[in-house]
């Protein structure tokens, strides 16, 4: 067998873009830990349905 290369990870660049959301509800909170990722809790009656997150701090 042949031997294994590292792939470079490339550094993504993080930029301000203002974006235009619509939608029926709004919540502001802190992720969690969660295991191996951070994790947001959403009102059971969000089950189901397609919601965005979006990171507000650099």
């Amino acid at each position: 067998m042949g031997k294994r290369r590292k792939q470079k990870r490339h550094k993504r660049r993080r930029t301000s873009v203002m974006m235009t959301l619509k939608g029926s509800e709004v919540l502001e909170k802190i992720p969690r830990l969660g295991g191996n990722s951070g994790r947001v809790y959403v009102p059971k009656s969000w089950i189901g349905k397609k919601v965005k997150v979006v990171l507000l701090d650099e």
